[in-house]
């Protein structure tokens, strides 16, 4: 799993990579000693794990914990880790998935070990498209609200886009003056299991790729009716894949 240690405390962020290495289960992507820095440390690797240290020189773990899930696209674990249990409570309420004490405690970092296995296990088996099931054929049955469903063939939808205000992702689609809002469940895993023409080319954008006209500097142009698009750019981390997808020389 690739992880990033948030701490500014440079011995503990030590001790606890060797644990983590010892593991066999996590690779470090880096490692940052502020919540700014580690904010725009997972911005960049889209880590799946992130240990947050609680006390930060500029801003508190817990005050963090959304941006960094927000720059992870919402697919980022957070484990806090703190020599303080008061600060529980506020790690849950801010969608934590897990807390760990300092001293660390072997058998406590092993079960999270264990619950950060499963958790990938289960998401690589079997995706859940609880709120975006196929209806007939090429078309979506999209649950954008409690009672609200639109039927959506794959082909009118252009793309999909992460509302980092909203903390949802929304389906850009034909014929729609604004976009379709998806339930919060929805996450990229899921959207990219709907069809492989679907790729996602930033944190924030996943496009159906037969809609996509041309590439120029990395910006993505789209066929018409979405040729008004032109704020798609693909990512670094996320060119090599387009360039395999089209076999670019």
């Amino acid at each position: 799993m690739r992880t990033i240690i948030i701490d500014d405390d440079k011995k503990s962020a030590t001790i606890l990579h060797k644990k983590l290495q010892k593991s066999g289960a996590f690779m470090l992507v880096g490692t940052a000693t502020s919540a700014d820095e580690g904010i725009r440390l997972a911005k960049e690797t889209l880590p799946e794990v992130v240990f947050l240290d609680v006390e930060l020189p500029d801003m508190t773990g817990i005050e963090a914990i959304r941006q960094i899930i927000d720059s992870c696209d919402g697919n980022s674990k957070i484990v806090m880790y703190t020599a303080h249990n008061k600060y529980m409570l506020s790690a849950f309420r801010n969608f934590a998935f897990d807390f760990l004490l300092k001293p660390i405690d072997d058998n406590e970092l092993q079960t999270i070990i264990s619950r950060l296995q499963k958790e990938t296990d289960n998401k690589e088996k079997c995706l859940d498209m609880k709120y975006v099931r196929r209806a007939t054929g090429d078309s979506l049955l999209v649950q954008g609200g409690e009672t609200e469903f639109q039927v959506v063939t794959l082909n009118d939808i252009c793309l999909f886009r992460y509302n980092h205000e909203q903390r949802q992702w929304e389906a850009v689609v034909s014929g729609h003056d604004t976009p379709l809002t998806m339930k919060r469940n929805v996450n990229n895993a899921v959207i990219l299991g709907i069809d492989n023409r679907f790729i996602q080319v930033s944190q924030k954008y996943i496009i159906n790729i037969n809609c996509l006209m041309q590439l120029n500097d990395n910006m993505c142009s789209f066929y018409p009716p979405f040729d008004h698009i032109d704020y798609v750019n693909v990512g670094r981390l996320y060119r090599k894949k387009i360039r395999e997808r089209f076999n670019i020389l």
